[in-house]
């Protein structure tokens, strides 16, 4: 009889087990002799106790809830999908309704949603933060009242869409050709989709739930154009929910992801809407179709600022799950012996899965310190817009100032975010081999759900070139010695930081490594400001021009500058926001998320002059220590992350750890009724698998 491999049997606390059985123990080792309170991190991450509470409130009522049940999602269908993604939608907005009058933070709710089921909350999240942010921020109180008296804020009677893209453009705005053509004989703003390419498209909630759509649409008044500007446009009937004359609505379909949404497509065949429905707080137009406009146009483009946000703050809400999935599953994965006759090796002590996983680890952490730190300063800026006396000139110009820091910061940090996260989720489903594949594991779906993060809202590069536009000139303004936003401050220093240097000090100070991003950001931003500035010489004073043939130094400046941002925000945070107890950890794991940064990016630092070809190769044997240092807490780490088996909804990343039994039962309770034929047995496999043999042709025929 052959024994069992002895690689495989461990001993732990004189207690034998094997493969099947050691897993749940590995993991209470793991979370023994912690030096730090897991709860006090679990705390920083949300920003208090409080909000920890709230939180926790959110995520419970959600996970209790019958419609969120997630067992047999991964099995539904795109129909089965679409259903049950607005039945949820529903008791969402109801959950959202209920904290207008517990006190909850709203946002809370989408934050645990995002989690379970993204598409739910991208349904809803359109109406409630696209459509009505425009709304608020863009209509006037009049307005405001008007469509909050038509039951728009209740949710009831009422569902917003937001139509921005088209067949034929999308990120940019200003292409679009939908007209609104203003009739001074009627009071009306006719709605007109003037060729195909001009079909609304992509727009979430138009193909079965919208009732109104803010529509971006070209004003024209006495045949001028003044540009895209947002109306408010009915669709549906209320009571019937038939389309209303000159309303054409489709549904795109099956998509990569989140195919709970019903996106649409919709054309306007010459529909007359008042002139208020053009929402004026900022753009106005009177009776006689006198135009007042803005002192700048993204003023009117709130929504999308708060959309940006929300995609951060929903970067990080996706990462953290499926980094506590990897380093979980590697924590109990054992995976060739060292020693001949000894245990197998947790995956999780060889150092290039450590490589893999666990700066990675860090960089979640660091997006949770930019994405509140974003959506703080989002919320003091919005407030101070929305409540600016326009009449105060030097109020409205700091408030413009500040939107336009925001709008670009935003811009970078969403692109950033979303790709980190997408990298995140593939590597990690790559880190968990074989059975990261599985369906039911997480990893396909999450992904596809994922995707389109880096589309929508802005395409990526798009952004970055956009939020690098205004990185070059903060810089072409900093040369002048004239004055640049706060979170360009350290341009201003740029003299001094081009002659900065390592020396002698240690390279993994908090201090230090902000230092050496400061430097190496603001060499690459100066050193891009000059070939703008050759480029525009070139072509004769054409900004528009010279900042193309620059789009790879705006691309690389906003890249630079972002992740110098994430370095700033983290280490902030800590010394900000964390009690004692947990800053040694917390720094650790900053500094390796700053050096292993630092590596990957090791041309800027030595072209910057910052650091040297020796302390690069020191670099990379620090970034080892501090994975080291970090190994040790992984799993209190990700614990801290205070997601539930049920928001986790991977059975080889549950808490308990008992991988192999989890997912066993979770494939088979998937799959009942499991029989050894193939329904398509009799009509395809039989025919083929018992076909008879090809007759021979007999060739003696051919003989002579």
């Amino acid at each position: 009889m052959l024994s069992g491999n002895k690689s495989s049997n461990v001993v732990i606390n004189d207690k034998s087990f094997n493969t099947e059985t050691e897993p749940p123990q590995l993991l209470k080792q793991e979370r023994e002799n912690v030096p730090f309170t897991v709860r006090d991190i679990t705390h920083y991450l949300n920003g208090s106790v409080e909000q920890t509470e709230i939180l926790e409130y959110a995520m419970q009522r959600v996970e209790r809830d019958p419609l969120f049940n997630n067992d047999a999602f991964y099995d539904l269908t795109k129909d089965e999908i679409r259903e049950l993604c607005f039945k949820r939608v529903a008791n969402l907005a109801k959950y959202l309704l209920d904290s207008r009058k517990d006190g909850t933070d709203f946002r809370r709710y989408f934050d645990a949603v995002s989690v379970a089921d993204p598409a739910a909350v991208t349904r809803l999240g359109v109406y409630t933060g696209l459509f009505m942010n425009s709304i608020e921020g863009s209509g006037t109180p009049e307005q405001i009242k008007f469509w909050y008296s038509l039951g728009a804020n209740e949710y009831k009677r009422f569902y917003g869409c937001f139509g921005m893209t088209e067949l034929g453009h999308g990120s940019n705005v200003a292409g679009m050709e939908t007209e609104a053509v203003f009739d001074s004989e009627t009071d009306e703003f006719i709605i007109n989709t003037p060729n195909l390419a001009a079909t609304k498209w992509w727009i979430g909630g138009a193909a079965h739930s919208a009732t109104h759509c803010v529509c971006f649409a070209r004003m024209i008044i006495k045949g001028k154009d003044y540009g895209m500007k947002s109306f408010v446009v009915p669709l549906r009937d209320v009571d019937s929910f038939n389309l209303l004359p000159g309303i054409a609505i489709g549904d795109i379909g099956k998509k990569m992801g989140r195919d709970g949404v019903d996106n649409g497509w919709i054309q306007f065949t010459k529909v007359r809407i008042p002139r208020q429905f053009l929402l004026m707080r900022y753009t106005k137009v009177d009776r006689s179709g006198n135009v007042t406009e803005p002192p700048l146009n993204q003023l009117a483009y709130g929504a999308l600022v708060s959309a940006r946000v929300n995609i951060a703050v929903e970067s990080f809400n996706t990462a953290r799950r499926f980094i506590t999935i990897a380093i979980r599953y590697a924590a109990i994965r054992r995976q060739f012996a060292s020693v001949p006759g000894q245990p197998e090796t947790k995956i999780l002590d060889y150092p290039l899965h450590q490589r893999r996983l666990l700066p990675r680890l860090a960089l979640t952490y660091a997006m949770n310190a930019v994405s509140m730190e974003l959506r703080d300063n989002y919320d003091r800026i919005n407030n101070s817009l929305l409540n600016v006396n326009q009449n105060d000139k030097a109020a409205l110009k700091k408030a413009v100032n500040d939107t336009k820091e925001i709008f670009a910061l935003s811009a970078g940090v969403k692109a950033f975010t979303t790709w980190a996260t997408a990298d995140i989720i593939d590597e990690c489903r790559q880190a968990c081999g074989g059975h990261g594949y599985s369906g039911y594991n997480g990893f396909g779906q999450g992904y596809a759900d994922w995707a389109v993060q880096c589309t929508w809202d802005g395409d990526n590069n798009v952004l970055v070139l956009s939020m690098g536009r205004a990185l070059i000139q903060a810089a072409c303004d900093a040369k002048r010695s004239k004055p640049v936003g706060e979170p360009f401050e350290y341009l201003s220093r740029h003299g001094q930081l081009k002659s900065s240097k390592l020396g002698s000090r240690k390279i993994d100070s908090p201090e230090v490594i902000v230092e050496a991003w400061e430097a190496a950001a603001a060499n690459a931003l100066i050193s891009s400001s000059e070939i703008y500035e050759e480029e525009l010489a070139k072509v004769k004073g054409n900004v528009a021009q010279a900042m193309e043939a620059a789009s790879q130094q705006r691309f690389e400046s906003a890249r630079i500058h972002t992740r110098l941002y994430h370095v700033t925000a983290f280490f902030n945070r800590i010394k900000n926001s964390s009690s004692s107890g947990i800053k040694p950890v917390l720094t650790d794991l900053a500094i390796l998320f700053g050096l292993w940064a630092i590596e990957k990016d090791a041309a800027l630092f030595l072209t910057s002059g910052f650091l040297s070809a020796q302390d690069i190769k020191n670099i990379t044997k620090l970034v080892d220590v501090y994975n080291l240092k970090i190994r040790n807490y992984a799993i209190p780490l990700t614990d801290a992350f205070n997601l539930s088996d049920y928001y986790i909804n991977s059975p080889i990343g549950n808490y308990d750890g008992d991988v192999y039994k989890n997912y066993f039962n979770k494939v088979v309770r998937r799959n009942p009724g499991y029989d050894a034929k193939a329904p398509y047995y009799e009509s395809v496999a039989k025919p083929f698998i018992q076909r008879s043999d090809e007759p021979k042709l007999d060739l003696s025929v051919l003989d002579e």
